[in-house]
């Protein structure tokens, strides 16, 4: 914050001491005193500063202060500054006519009360400050009023010579302004654009929506741009841009509206060429891409698929044509048997991507120990580490609890990244493999994934390729020099099947030459011991609680896979519910006529009719034929566009594959609006 600048107070004296007793008392002000001993010196400090207040001593040597006082009188600059008579002689009726007539303003007598004399130039120093202020807001009122002049004139050039339109409309919609450039654009005369609005010059395939738009602006009062198609009285179609603020007052009351209008066909017509141009390169591109992509792949694939077999049938046709002894025969067996299997994985591979397309890889779903899926995992690889003296280091956390998810599957993730670390780490090198528990912080609440890292001292992933690593046919090196074989398509696999565990993957590498690290999480299944508040937020119930919850329940349980029907007809009848599973939709209509069950749980994606088709069907029945029987539907289809179709199809709740048996236990309790509060025994 700026500081008021110091006012001058003039002392005029000529004993030193009776000046020190001024600025004694006069200090607290806080202002600029100026000494001055003689009538001669006061007038040269007044020759070039101004005073607020003048203290003058009457008797002084030489020129006393009356005649100071009439020279300070006579000078323009201090004609009108307030004089302070100052005496300790007489006070006499004539000296202090002497002194009013002189333009003396107050004539105090020594010794001086500092409070009086405090008070008195404390008044001339805030009329000293209130008249400069005056004065400098007259001079910027001057200056003000010149400069609203020249940009009033300013804007009146402006506003005639702008390249763009500008109107302005009342509150009414009446318009009130518009400069030719306006009506250029509009091809209207300079009253009839007063008359007509903009609008009206809007082309007929575009005016509705402009009228829309335009309507929604006015009403809503947001800044408002949109572009439009005009037509001028010549019959010419010209693209313009139209722009528009709200206009308020001081005090945010709406005045009106100002706007303007741009033609903008030239670039229009440039973007329109430019788009074009970009169209064709990208879909060129992509084209190409795909095509080197579909090249290199098939160029990888035979290459990957021949190489075993010519093994294969070398060895085949030793065999036929020679008769080896025992050993030799063992090591054509072993060689045609490893051959084999490594083609089998090829093709697995293959296959697994393919059913990941059409959307068809399952899981078989049940509670996992993932010490067991990594330990099997681990033995599976050990003969590939082995020939390369790779060291296999694990640090396995035993407290992981349980996921959720499909063993063979898991093991499948494992055994991928082990061979990935592998395949890629030098003769000599190191593989570490980690399973340690994990929090993550989720709208406030916490969770707790199994986190298995495998972390390799191998060749590493480039900057470049590391944002790829997981997409399909993509490798870091597919020429035909490349020095480590495989598909490119592990990792792709690896990442979905992780996701169809509601996991996630990610890879982290420094560059080239220093290793890389794959992170995979997957949620552990809730802790049972929770209080209610607990399951509440997460959907999970203790056992004794589902068994008292469930006890009796008529279960309806469909899905075409018969390993998921048996496992949810398994867990049902272990809480105490009585469970029909079949695998049809017109299975489930025919228990329908039969029975009816309290609850429905019914997967989506069915052979020959899904999900989708026994709800809809189910729902045009009446209600007592069991067209009201509530309903959840389970499906591997996670997408929020999923759930929301399955919701408007009829079913009451979505529960996304891999299954949590608490969580789907709790969607049942809550779609049958069955208590909680059960005692636990």
């Amino acid at each position: 914050m700026q500081m008021e600048p110091k006012v001058n107070i003039l002392l005029v004296d000529d004993k030193l001491e009776n000046l020190l007793a001024l600025e004694a008392i006069l200090e607290k002000l806080g202002e600029n005193l100026v000494r001055a001993t003689s009538g001669e010196e006061a007038l040269r400090c007044l020759l070039h500063q101004d005073f607020a207040v003048i203290l003058l001593d009457v008797q002084m040597p030489g020129m006393d202060g009356f005649e100071t006082a009439t020279l300070i009188r006579n000078r323009g600059r201090s004609r009108h500054t307030p004089i302070i008579f100052l005496t300790a002689f007489s006070s006499s009726d004539q000296m202090l006519f002497k002194g009013y007539a002189l333009g003396a303003v107050d004539y105090l007598l020594k010794p001086l009360d500092p409070n009086i004399l405090t008070s008195k130039v404390t008044v001339f120093v805030e009329l000293f400050k209130k008249t400069e202020a005056v004065k400098q807001q007259a001079a910027q009122l001057v200056a003000v009023n010149a400069e609203l002049r020249q940009s009033e004139e300013r804007l009146r050039s402006l506003s005639t010579c702008s390249p763009v339109g500008i109107f302005e409309i009342d509150t009414e919609g009446s318009c009130r302004y518009t400069n030719p450039r306006y009506q250029a654009i509009c091809g209207l005369k300079a009253t009839e654009s007063l008359e007509k609005k903009w609008l009206e010059s809007v082309y007929p395939e575009d005016r509705e929506r402009a009228i829309a738009s335009w309507s929604n602006y006015i009403r809503e009062g947001r800044d408002y741009s949109e572009e439009f198609r005009f037509q001028t009285a010549y019959g010419s179609i010209r693209w313009v841009q139209v722009r528009s603020s709200p206009m308020l007052s001081g005090q945010g009351e709406l005045l009106g509206y100002v706007g303007t209008l741009e033609d903008i066909t030239e670039r229009k017509q440039a973007e329109e060429v430019r788009a074009q141009v970009i169209r064709e390169q990208t879909a060129r591109q992509e084209a190409e891409a795909a095509n080197r992509m579909k090249d290199e792949f098939l160029a990888v694939l035979s290459h990957e698929l021949r190489t075993p077999l010519t093994s294969m049938l070398g060895w085949s046709k030793i065999l036929r044509s020679k008769k080896l002894d025992e050993k030799a025969t063992s090591r054509a067996l072993e060689a045609i048997e490893r051959n084999a299997i490594s083609q089998m994985q090829l093709i697995e591979d293959i296959l697994d991507v393919s059913r990941i397309i059409r959307g068809q890889l399952r899981l078989n779903v049940s509670a996992v120990n993932l010490i067991s899926v990594m330990e099997a995992a681990l033995e599976a690889v050990r003969p590939l580490a082995e020939p390369k003296d790779i060291k296999l280091n694990t640090i396995l956390d035993t407290s992981v609890g349980l996921v959720y998810g499909d063993p063979a599957r898991l093991q499948q993730v494992v055994w991928n990244l082990l061979t990935n670390a592998i395949k890629f780490t030098p003769k000599g090198g190191r593989v570490e493999v980690n399973l340690s528990v994990v929090c993550s912080q989720e709208h406030q609440t916490a969770h707790k994934y199994a986190q298995i890292q495998v972390i390799d001292t191998g060749i590493g992933i480039s900057s470049e390729f590391l944002p790829k690593v997981f997409e399909r046919f993509r490798q870091a090196d597919s020429t035909t020099t490349r020095s480590h074989n495989g598909l490119g398509l592990g990792l792709a696999i690896v990442r979905h099947l992780v996701e169809l565990h509601k996991g996630t993957i990610f890879a982290q590498s420094l560059g080239t030459g220093q290793g890389a690290t794959f992170t995979v999480r997957l949620p552990l299944l809730q802790d049972s011991r929770r209080n209610r508040g607990s399951r509440e937020a997460t959907g999970e119930i203790s056992s004794p609680v589902a068994s008292a919850l469930l006890a009796g329940l008529r279960v309806l349980v469909v899905d075409d896979e018969a390993d998921t029907r048996n496992f949810l007809s398994f867990m049902f009848e272990e809480y105490g519910a009585v469970a029909t599973a079949v695998a049809s939709v017109d299975e489930a209509l025919a228990v329908l006529e039969q029975a009816k069950p309290d609850i429905l749980i019914s997967d989506i994606g069915m052979s020959e009719q899904d999900g989708y088709t026994l709800i809809r069907k189910l729902r045009s029945l009446e209600p007592e034929q069991g067209g009201r029987i509530p309903a959840i539907a389970l499906t591997a289809y996670t997408r929020e566009e999923d759930r929301l179709k399955a919701l408007s199809a009829g079913f009451q709740q979505h529960l996304s594959k891999p299954i949590d048996p608490t969580k789907l236990i709790a969607m049942v309790a809550n779609v049958l609006k069955l208590p909680l509060e059960v005692p636990v025994s």
